[in-house]
């Protein structure tokens, strides 16, 4: 077999493969094999029909075209190994010339990775917020373990902000009642935004026994989306009331003996999760100006995929969830539907170029993963996802995931790198030295490709 490659743009080559008929010898074997034992010939045992017999009466055409089938991903799969191109997706194979006993043409079009060039990144700087915590953050804390403690009781007055009322629901379309549109002894505090629009307003004012109908627009069940009809019915009004704010309240909502020590634990839970937000930012502002640097031609056919598969996860995935079609999402964002095709282009876009430069850092820094990093890797993706580490694993690896887990952990490696060596300056000026994780990095790199895979898919694809 010979074969030359023959680059078409950044993206993409033809292969020109020529095969001597002699090579084809063990896939016209396996056809005649194959047509064996699916036809029969009057006079010959199934199996046993011998080749000429099967030309005659089947035709030499049909043993060429099943020859061939079979021959075309061995010869493609290795005249890429010999050109030693990173292919992405399937090819398009087109077979200019077939001679019988002479020789086989054909040539393959494929997706190839990109080569990157890496430019020095240390001059990178970013500007990130600073961490600060004043006393109206801590005093709002506070106030939200203050509420979590907070106690009910029944009053015999009209309903207002704050309180917790019980009620109960009928929501009616078209005037039919429905199946799924009746709730009682729902507990409901007026001004959370936890039930229905409108729903603060009609229940407002009313005592024990009263009721009162508002149209609202239903956001779940077998009506969603509708406009509905609710009547909604109080039955009891409680209102809050607050520990106070002291010792005994400190010693009852915590470890802590005194309000003071409290106050302080909360400041400190706030810096760090101001110092975690810090990083965070780092490491995505870095990212943003490492692309900047780098000229990352994207596939047309990879790009296509991308934003196919991003789309078809928000629409009957992530909405489907949520009760809601895509026309509906836009209403609510305020968006157009060319604005969504447009931010959901340049995030595909994004991503994949994330992963073309950083995997391009893995190869250069000559950068492992190690089976402890997985596996730390692996936890946080469990308690992120809501399933045991023991469920996430066998998911990953039923669905051959493994894979993509590994080349999370590498690229946050990789750009960790890249944060390390750049400069991060708070809004105060002040240098920020970055204790990096490199798992926790992984996380910011999957977020700016959310996930790329498109990619993830084609790599696997890399045979006709």
């Amino acid at each position: 077999m010979k074969s030359a490659v023959e680059t078409l743009n950044p993206t993409r080559v033809r292969l020109n493969i020529e095969v001597p008929f002699e090579e084809l010898k063990d896939s016209l074997d396996a056809a005649y094999k194959k047509i064996n034992q699916q036809v029969t010939v009057k006079g010959f045992r199934k199996g046993k029909i011998p080749a000429r017999v099967i030309d005659q009466r089947f035709g030499r055409g049909a043993v060429l075209e099943e020859a061939v089938n079979d021959a075309l991903p061995k010869f493609y799969t290795e005249a890429v190994n010999e050109a030693e191109i990173d292919v992405l997706g399937q090819p398009e194979v087109d077979i200019t010339e077939l001679k019988d006993g002479e020789t086989l043409n054909f040539t393959a079009e494929v997706d190839v990775r990109p080569t990157i060039e890496i430019p020095d990144y240390s001059g990178i700087e970013v500007e990130v917020d600073a961490v600060e915590v004043t006393d109206e953050d801590v005093d709002k804390s506070v106030e939200q373990l203050r509420e979590r403690f907070a106690s009910t009781s029944p009053v015999e007055r009209a309903a207002e902000d704050g309180d917790v009322v019980t009620i109960d629901l009928e929501a009616k379309v078209d005037g039919e009642v429905l199946e799924d549109g009746v709730a009682s002894g729902v507990s409901y505090t007026i001004g959370s935004g936890e039930l229905l629009d409108g729903i603060d307003d009609a229940v407002k004012g009313l005592e024990a026994g009263g009721e009162a109908t508002f149209t609202s627009e239903l956001k779940g069940g077998s009506a969603a989306g509708k406009e509905a009809e609710v009547t909604v019915k109080v039955t009891q009004v409680a209102a809050r009331e607050l520990p106070a704010l002291d010792d005994e309240f400190a010693q009852l909502a915590s470890e802590f003996d005194t309000l003071d020590e409290l106050k302080a634990d909360s400041r400190k839970r706030l810096e760090n999760m101001k110092q975690y937000d810090q990083a965070t930012q780092a490491q995505e502002r870095v990212l943003e100006k490492l692309l900047e640097l780098v000229e990352v031609p994207v596939p047309e056919k990879l790009l296509e995929d991308e934003i196919n598969t991003r789309k078809h996860n928000l629409e009957h995935h992530q909405l489907g969830q949520m009760g809601l079609d895509l026309e509906k999402y836009l209403e609510i964002q305020g968006k157009t539907a060319e604005e969504f095709d447009t931010e959901t282009k340049d995030a595909a876009v994004k991503g994949i170029k994330t992963q073309f430069v950083l995997d391009e850092l893995v190869k250069r820094e000559k950068l492992n993963v190690n089976q402890e990093e997985l596996t730390e890797h692996l936890m946080r993706r469990a308690a992120s996802s809501g399933m045991s580490p023991d469920q996430f694993a066998q998911a990953v690896v039923e669905g051959g995931q493994v894979p993509l887990l590994v080349g999370e952990v590498a690229r946050g490696k990789a750009l960790a790198v890249v944060v390390e060596a750049a400069t991060v300056k708070d809004t105060n000026g002040e240098v920020i030295d970055l204790d990096d994780d490199e798992d926790e990095t992984a996380e910011t790199v999957q977020a700016a490709s959310e996930e790329t895979q498109a990619e993830d898919k084609a790599e696997d694809k890399n045979e006709a």
